[in-house]
């Protein structure tokens, strides 16, 4: 059943993040006008991280980036893949409460379409476990790779900036542009309205 996990580890009620649609049928391949949606969301939970999302089969395909993505082709980010997600996900930002999985503040990052740079479906790129793809976000933009290097209960991935005009070894995004996309707001501007 799609996002049943997503579900199992969120009581309903207690949490503001949005629930998904009852009955949400995966597609096989949904786009956009515009392409597929990617978002990456920073994440204050237990541990600062980077929450990579990318639409495939009618979820938010997600994975955990500590580090953050980066622009230099020469940075292997660790990206710990967790449960798919709502696609009502993206646009979600606030403060999830004390005792709730996941507990912290949560601001879109980075928010775009991304184009698929292979001849295989999304969902069987993600069987696989490679995905390569082009993002035209607000903050990252070019070509990007997925790579599944330890499969399981820890399974693990590496997100790649691929060699194009668009890398940038020098360019620090993370640290240079902290806010939101959305609102404008920083972790920090969470905190201090909760």
């Amino acid at each position: 059943m799609p996002l049943s996990e997503y579900r199992r580890k969120r009581r309903s009620g207690r949490s503001p993040e949005p629930r998904g649609r009852l009955g949400q049928k995966l597609r096989r391949h949904r786009k956009t006008e515009n392409g597929l949606r990617f978002v990456i969301q920073h994440h204050a939970a237990r541990t600062d991280h980077y929450d990579f999302r990318l639409e495939i089969g009618g979820v938010l395909a997600s994975w955990a980036i500590p580090k953050g993505p980066s622009t230099n082709p020469k940075d292997r980010r660790m990206a710990r893949r967790t449960e798919d997600h709502p696609l009502e996900y993206a646009t979600f930002e606030g403060v999830i409460p004390e005792g709730e999985y996941g507990a912290g503040g949560v601001i879109v990052w980075d928010h775009g379409t991304y184009a698929n740079l292979t001849q295989h479906e999304m969902t069987d790129c993600l069987d696989r476990g490679h995905l390569s793809f082009y993002l035209d976000g607000e903050k990252l933009r070019g070509g990007f790779a997925l790579t599944r290097i330890r499969e399981g209960k820890d399974e693990t991935w590496l997100l790649v900036k691929r060699k194009d005009e668009d890398a940038d070894a020098r360019r620090k995004p993370v640290k240079s542009q902290p806010e939101s996309v959305l609102s404008g707001r920083t972790l920090d501007d969470l905190d201090k309205s909760s």
